[in-house]
């Protein structure tokens, strides 16, 4: 049988090349290849695998909607900036949410790509490929596994039940229909156990941002916890601690440039400035204030403020200022202006600077986005172990988290009276009570994890009680509708076997 051919852009495909290699080697689109034409060394199956990571940037922040998705649906972001301005987000925001949404047509599409461009990886590489070297061939594989599970787990935590692409497909074969999320999930965990098996625990640092032994296994606990399969999330989550990574000691070095890709990065998007194409953050100017040469789109809620713990004496969680800006505080060596933000908050994690990234660059970031740290790996622990009834477990898990951020004070000398922390901050958890601790892990979380772009998936899973109340000031949220987004339009005119 001849074998399919498929276009293969290197468009933006080499954002994992060597640190320094200014000129990007970047080509225009190659045209149309035969696999087993393309895939005839070594470099070209690294160009391959390269291409499936560039739908995972932040280029345009327009066109990866995962933060709109996520966040602005939720209870912890709004969208900002003016009314009518980019209207599909404000309808996500107002769950007035039809299947021509910009983003909801984004995201898909988005993902989608990747995949594809993973199962052009996968197809191109068989056992009989002989003109790529084995180890090669293997870790390229591997790669594509995993990304495709990436894609997946993004894919059915949106969308529910949707079409499932495990290879090249012609035209025809793309008619197909959307199978249940159990099937999705199985398909994840297979990919992230033959990545996990492939890929190396660590590449050199000129490799920085490829998937690693670690970010298979830490996916495959993630798509285990939204199968509610507790004791193996557990496990799984287990076995990346067992590969050394940890925490920092500062929480906020997750989100500075100049500390990325550290111990507690486990997968990690990476961003480069001053490239040509751009291949720099652009999240940074989407979240920005507008005084500094953003567009301010992003502002975090009341809601999740309230949900930072704070001392008797009212002293805060220190991840609440390292999250967002508020006032009385700096915001990266600048007073604070409550005329920034309608709802007197601003979002820290994706910004830098003015000093890092001036505002004639401020859409050219270098800051990655941290897909996967070490602390939610833990916090997979607590909840699974919590979940499968051995509450005792999970305390040592939940404990380490706290027990980072309580000790920011120890090791950061801007936070006020550094060098001890302060009395009651965010004291060990005790208690073995299941409910209890549910609620306490469930909050740990989301203090943890805020503006990372995960909320409105926890607060789905959480059932629709839960929902309910996260969402009572969306008066359009209904949990049966809107637990999934609907399947785009585009893929509705085009796939008639969905049935829709």
């Amino acid at each position: 049988m001849k074998t399919k051919p498929f276009a293969i852009s290197l468009l933006g495909a080499l954002m994992l090349t060597a640190v320094g290699c200014k000129d990007f080697l970047d080509q225009p689109v190659l045209g149309q290849y035969e696999a087993g034409q393309f895939f005839t060394s070594d470099t070209n199956a690294l160009l391959a695998v390269n291409s499936a990571y560039v739908p995972l940037s932040f280029r345009d922040a327009a066109s990866n909607a995962i933060w709109v998705l996520g966040d602005v649906a939720s209870d912890d972001a709004v969208k900002g900036s003016n009314p009518g301005d980019q209207a599909d987000f404000e309808n996500i925001d107002n769950f007035n949410i039809a299947p021509i949404n910009a983003a909801v047509e984004a995201q898909w599409k988005r993902d989608y790509d990747g995949i594809f461009k993973c199962n052009v990886v996968i197809d191109g590489l068989p056992d009989a490929n002989a003109s790529v070297s084995a180890d090669v061939k293997k870790q390229a594989v591997g790669q594509a596994k995993f990304l495709r599970a990436y894609y997946y787990l993004q894919l059915t935590s949106l969308y529910g039940d949707i079409p499932l692409r495990v290879k090249v497909e012609t035209p025809e074969e793309l008619q197909s229909p959307a199978v249940p999320q159990a099937q999705i999930y199985a398909q994840i965990e297979a990919d992230c156990q033959a990545a996990a098996d492939a890929l190396p625990t660590t590449w050199p640092a000129s490799d920085a941002g490829r998937a690693t032994k670690g970010a298979a296994l830490a996916l495959l606990a993630k798509t285990y916890l939204y199968e509610k399969k507790w004791a193996l999330a557990a496990q799984t989550a287990q076995a990346v601690g067992a590969l050394g990574y940890s925490l920092l000691p500062v929480f906020a070095d997750n989100f500075r440039a100049a500390t990325k890709n550290n111990k507690e990065a486990i997968f990690s998007v990476q961003h480069t400035s001053g490239l040509s194409p751009n291949q720099g953050n652009n999240l940074n100017q989407w979240f920005a204030p507008r005084p500094q040469n953003g567009y301010g789109f992003f502002f975090p809620t009341q809601k999740l403020v309230d949900n930072f713990e704070r001392t008797a004496a009212g002293v805060v969680d220190p991840r609440l200022d390292y999250t967002l800006g508020r006032a009385g505080q700096s915001f990266f060596g600048v007073p604070f202006d409550t005329t920034w933000t309608t709802t007197g908050y601003v979002s820290k994690k994706h910004l830098q600077p003015l000093t890092e990234i001036p505002a004639t660059i401020k859409g050219d970031g270098n800051l990655n986005y941290e897909a996967i740290r070490y602390a939610e790996v833990l916090l997979i622990q607590a909840e699974g172990f919590n979940e499968a009834g051995n509450s005792a477990a999970a305390l040592a898990a939940l404990n380490q988290v706290r027990k980072r951020a309580r000790e920011s004070y120890l090791f950061d000398t801007t936070l006020p009276n550094a060098g001890k922390v302060p009395t009651g901050l965010l004291p060990d958890i005790t208690t073995t009570d299941q409910s209890q601790l549910r609620d306490l892990i469930r909050r740990e979380r989301r203090s943890e994890l805020a503006l990372e772009f995960q909320r409105f998936f926890d607060v789905i899973r959480y059932g629709e009680a839960y929902a309910r109340q996260a969402l009572s000031d969306r008066p359009n949220f209904n949990y049966a509708k809107n637990k999934f987004f609907p399947i785009p339009q585009s893929e509705r005119d085009t796939n008639k076997k969905l049935g829709l």
